[in-house]
């Protein structure tokens, strides 16, 4: 039988000694591995039991209580969104997107910044012009025209993409970003 690490908490080795839900436990696991993976300064590094027992048991009780598909913007989009300008995503029709529903919740990141939502409609279309011409352009990039947004969205997404089909995620803010925590990503 292996002994537990030094620090080692009951629930490290057995989730029902957790002291919350299972469900919030998977929530906790998946959120620090999200934070781990968003910065490659923790890809050198190794973690001590008692740092993960801070870490995880620290995790704000709000963040808990919202199940959340995550998806990275760039920041000139996760800017618009955060400010609530951005109010329809497109993403190609993947087969992990195509049960998203009206009351889903998204959480959009870029980099350490992230802002909740909720999806307050679905829409399906078989090209991007088709999804412009339903959607308007303003309402997906209000700083942008048609044609920039096309050609912007047609470099993300390769023919072959579109091909899937198109969604056009009508979005509201449940929770404002941090402006103060601005930080660049991926432009």
């Amino acid at each position: 039988m292996l002994t537990a690490p030094t620090g080692a908490r009951d629930w490290m080795l057995d989730i029902t000694d957790w002291p919350g839900t299972i469900d919030s436990y998977v929530d906790v696991l998946v959120w620090l591995v999200g934070k781990m993976l968003a910065d490659p300064k923790h890809f050198y590094r190794s973690y001590t039991t008692h740092e993960l027992d801070r870490v995880m048991t620290a995790r704000p009780p709000a963040e808990l209580a919202v199940r959340a598909r995550e998806m990275n913007l760039y920041r000139r989009y996760f800017d618009l969104v955060a400010a609530g300008r951005k109010t329809i995503e497109v993403r190609v029709q993947y087969p992990n997107l195509r049960k998203l529903k009206v009351g889903d919740h998204i959480r959009f990141i870029c980099g350490r910044d992230d802002v909740l939502t909720r999806v307050r409609r679905v829409a399906r279309y078989r090209s991007l012009e088709e999804m412009f011409d339903a959607e308007g352009p303003s309402r997906v990039n209000p700083d942008s025209p048609r044609d920039q947004q096309l050609a912007n969205i047609r470099r993300i997404y390769g023919p072959e993409k579109e091909a899937l089909g198109v969604l056009a995620i009508e979005i509201s803010l449940v929770s404002p970003a941090d402006p103060s925590s601005a930080k660049s990503c991926h432009s």
